[in-house]
């Protein structure tokens, strides 16, 4: 009899730790973009934690898709997809409920870059006045990613626009790498390259090496319906960061969030919680916009979130 309810106190004991034996699976983002390089890191400092964690390359649509169904653990999106998928809108068919914010990481920012000469030979002011250009060629990064996603809602809602109706008009459209974009704008292939990354991309000082280009500034209605519809919010890219910006350019606002299968057990979510928090220094050292990283604005105000992360974030603040 003791030696039974040893065998049951002993099996006990080792019950949180099996938790952490399994093998997790974090979905990141394209080659070349800042999420890949993240995704990467974050799951080396989790498998030096005692959670094994592979990276693979993924996109913010097919990100959420996965985490919902079980065939990815973890991985990254923005805010404004989440919010989305939760209320089965736009490219979701049907409201999701499995996937939910393990945490906010930092801002993520939409840019319409377009060429110097480009923008002076057809008197272009606003992002609105690109589009009015019925030869218009425009690249994007390619559907399913969250850059796609909200570029696209964007020109749907704020402009009554999409893919479709810019090459019916007479323009072209293209989705690409962050570097082949890159190389499409500087070598004259394209006029205009949209997509978003975080306040501070080494892609944008890329192209500005190799070609002049002007950030275009979203109009405000529009950027008023993308809030309406998914809550994103206002970014002002301000000079000092880029050399082409000599004033505040209005454009779209968003975060990048780390997702967690809901189901996740709460021992897990909430050593990972800490593991992003204990590793902020050396991730900032990856990605420099993840200085922007803290226990305060981790917690998502508007999205559902693992209720493990969002008890251990709110406990360091």
């Amino acid at each position: 009899m003791k030696r039974f309810l040893s065998a049951i106190f002993i099996t006990l004991l080792l019950v949180p730790s099996l938790s952490f034996a399994a093998n997790y699976r974090f979905v990141s983002g394209p080659q070349g973009g800042n999420w890949f390089v993240l995704g990467g890191a974050i799951s080396s400092y989790f498998s030096k934690a005692g959670m094994n964690t592979s990276s693979s390359t993924g996109g913010g649509v097919s990100n959420v898709m996965n985490v919902d169904r079980g065939k990815a653990d973890l991985g990254f999106t923005v805010g404004s997809l989440l919010g989305a998928a939760t209320k089965g809108k736009g490219v979701f068919k049907k409201p999701i409920s499995n996937a939910v914010v393990l945490s906010n990481l930092y801002p993520q920012i939409t840019y319409f870059i377009a060429r110097k000469d480009f923008v002076k030979e057809n008197n272009i002011k606003t992002l609105k006045d690109a589009l009015a250009v019925k030869s218009l060629r425009i690249a994007s990064l390619k559907p399913g990613t969250s850059s796609e996603f909200v570029v696209s809602s964007l020109l749907d809602l704020g402009y009554g626009m999409d893919w479709k109706s810019i090459k019916e008009g007479g323009g072209q459209v293209q989705f690409a790498s962050y570097s082949d974009g890159a190389g499409l704008i500087s070598d004259n292939h394209i006029d205009m390259f949209a997509f978003s990354v975080g306040k501070i991309a080494s892609i944008i000082m890329n192209i500005e090496s190799q070609t002049d280009i002007v950030i275009l500034p979203v109009d405000d209605n529009a950027l008023q319906a993308l809030s309406d519809a998914y809550g994103t919010g206002t970014h002002y890219i301000e000079p000092g960061i880029y050399k082409s910006v000599t004033s505040n350019i209005p454009t779209v606002g968003d975060y990048t969030v780390c997702i967690v299968r809901k189901d996740m057990p709460d021992d897990v979510v909430k050593k990972m919680a800490a593991t992003l928090l204990e590793n902020k220094d050396n991730l900032a050292t990856t990605i420099k916009d993840f200085e922007a990283f803290n226990a305060t604005s981790a917690v998502a105000k508007k999205l559902p979130m693992h209720p493990a992360a969002k008890a251990f974030f709110e406990a360091q603040q």
